[in-house]
């Protein structure tokens, strides 16, 4: 049985003139599509670099949340689904999610549907900065009241404008680990993208409704439309392009005293007054007491003085 020999372009045997031809239009294909920064080595290093840029949070110089505010969503910490540092809503966006209106040759930007998670960095940036939203026609600067509906939207620019969102869970739609009802970011605001403040404490729940809602104390963000409220899963983590999170759901934890857990206690967090370029929650892990050997508290206190009492 005769030996099949194989040669390279530079021998002028078989097609030869179509194979350098080929390799020719597959070097121009490349310098253009580099030119136009279509790579997806080019790609990946503009998502990182717009989703990871520093965001300036909104100061509250009366420690009261207003609509139009730009603030971080945290969850405190806890032990109620397994020991977890504090986590912020982040956005967990990929290539798929970044678009462009290339007749303009705008900046690139986000598009829905994207997912959620509870990332470890709780430094403000365009990943976890969200701007309070009025659903009911309340204009930007009144203050946000417990049980008043609002919803929570992205930055503009490479945020995208985005929408926080949840449904009822279904077979075909749920959390990717828990099964749970999903939350996701969505372009359209609808009823399905509104949230309400209900205050942390069963017992005096009643007594603060219609209350303002003050900065960095801990809340439940129930949805308007499933009465489920926000939650944070350590026990469940998802692999994402920026490293392990925590999965966020919608589905209320109750206590054998019938009281929402920790993992569904969240802290809105502004900038600090005295140092607008840092938030609130970056002041309190700084002056945090350190235990004997060294290391600071996980979990953060109800309220933003009680750490330095």
């Amino acid at each position: 049985m005769a030996t099949v020999r194989t040669y390279s372009p530079s021998v002028r045997v078989g097609n030869w003139r179509e194979d350098v031809t080929l390799d020719e239009d597959s070097l121009k294909d490349f310098l253009h599509r580099k030119e136009k920064g279509e790579l997806t080595v080019q790609k990946t290093t503009v998502l990182r670099q717009n989703i990871l840029k520093p965001m300036s949070l909104s100061v509250s110089r009366d420690g009261f949340l207003r609509f139009g505010d730009t603030i971080m969503l945290v969850n405190s910490g806890g032990t109620s689904l397994g020991p977890h540092d504090p986590c912020s809503l982040s956005i967990i966006a990929d290539l798929s999610n970044m678009s462009s209106h290339p007749q303009t040759n705008s900046d690139p930007y986000l598009q829905g549907p994207c997912q959620v998670g509870g990332a470890n960095n709780l430094k403000p940036c365009v990943r976890n900065a969200f701007v309070i939203t009025s659903v009911d026609g309340t204009p930007d600067g009144d203050i946000l009241r417990y049980d008043q509906s609002f919803g929570l939207r992205t930055s503009a620019g490479f945020g995208g404008e985005l929408y926080l969102a949840s449904d009822h869970r279904t077979f075909q739609k749920c959390a990717k680990k828990s099964r749970l009802q999903e939350v996701s970011l969505v372009e359209q605001c609808d009823f399905q993208c509104w949230w309400r403040v209900v205050y942390f404490d069963p017992q005096e729940r009643l007594e603060h409704e219609g209350f303002p809602v003050q900065v960095s104390c801990k809340v439940l963000i129930s949805h308007c439309k499933t009465n489920q409220c926000l939650a944070a899963l350590a026990n469940h983590v998802l692999w994402t392009p920026f490293g392990e999170e925590y999965e966020l759901t919608a589905h209320t934890f109750l206590d054998s005293h019938k009281a929402e857990q920790d993992s569904n206690h969240w802290l809105f967090v502004t900038a600090d007054p005295a140092h607008e370029g840092q938030s609130l929650l970056q002041r309190q892990q700084g002056s945090a007491i350190t235990n004997e050997n060294g290391s600071h508290p996980k979990a953060i206190t109800d309220t933003p003085g009680e750490s330095e009492k």
